[in-house]
């Protein structure tokens, strides 16, 4: 009687449990899944304007697979990426690193570094788009004072992208140097008092202690400025025109998946660049998953 009362008891609680995961539940299906499956099944049909689906099959992808314009996105994406995201977690990691020794202000330079995150992306797109102008904008005023002739940053196609990755670099900083910061505080510092008592100097402590034991909160800032770096849109949005000569030299996949969906109405073709994204950032998060288990040391 009694294991029959226990494991009513436990059913009863799985139950309750299920009841009161379910809204939640509910809304991850409605709100991630669904337009997931959804966006699978439009990857293969033909979609114009408000028109109804017509299946195609494969035809959407033949055409990508043949697309020139999605390679360069693509590569333009790539590049991107490979740049800003070792540049801007070092970044990252050597301002956490200083605003966490015994310096003066350092609340401030903390608030300061953040500001970025919480800026409205349209916001620091018009200040940087007018710190690039090529005729009245601060950088080009500045590099005048030296004698520099500045050059266009956003209309000419040789400085556009590397001017889209500084922005980049820019604004993700704050956000993971908080993550970070974080993580070097949960290291005890009784690693670092007893390895300076064995001669370790500043140089051989962020290595053998500060790196090893950071390596878990360094792999979650790796892997996620990753699938943001692939996913870069509103700056480019923001500060390049659609009509500009240096749209085509950084222009992105997200970028690209935008003009075909809204500016020209083709969804069904939009859902397929959008499906070849999905597939390009679980394959690298799966590679980073593997590879993870070589240099992160979990406690």
């Amino acid at each position: 009687m009694k294991e029959t009362s226990l494991k009513s008891w436990q059913r009863n609680k799985q139950i309750w449990a299920f009841i009161f995961i379910a809204p939640t539940l509910l809304l991850i299906l409605i709100l991630n899944v669904w337009p997931i499956v959804q966006t699978l099944y439009y990857s293969f049909n033909t979609i114009k304007g408000l028109g109804e689906p017509v299946w195609n099959g494969i035809a959407n992808y033949t055409t990508a697979f043949h697309d020139k314009e999605l390679g360069r996105a693509l590569i333009n994406t790539m590049i991107f990426t490979v740049v800003t995201v070792p540049v801007g977690t070092f970044l990252s990691l050597l301002t956490a690193v200083l605003l966490n020794s015994k310096i003066k202000a350092k609340s401030f330079f903390r608030v300061v570094y953040f500001i970025p995150v919480i800026s409205a992306p349209v916001a620091v797109s018009m200040v940087w788009k007018w710190l690039y102008n090529s005729e009245y904008g601060l950088i080009n005023y500045l590099l005048s004072l030296i004698g520099i002739n500045g050059p266009d940053w956003l209309g000419d196609p040789k400085f556009a992208l590397t001017s889209i990755m500084i922005v980049g670099i820019w604004s993700l900083v704050g956000y993971n140097m908080v993550i970070l910061l974080g993580g070097l505080q949960d290291i005890p510092k009784t690693f670092y008092e007893a390895a300076e008592m064995d001669g370790a100097g500043p140089v051989k402590q962020f290595f053998t202690i500060t790196i090893p034991l950071l390596s878990p909160t360094l792999f979650f800032v790796v892997i996620t400025t990753f699938i943001g770096a692939l996913q870069v849109f509103d700056y480019i949005l923001m500060m390049i025109s659609r009509y500009s000569p240096s749209i085509k030299s950084t222009e992105s996949i997200v970028y690209l998946f935008y003009q075909y969906t809204f500016a020209n109405n083709n969804k069904g073709y939009g859902a397929t660049i959008a499906i070849i994204l999905l597939v390009i950032i679980l394959v690298i998060t799966l590679i980073q998953m593997k590879l993870q288990k070589k240099w992160v040391h979990y406690k």
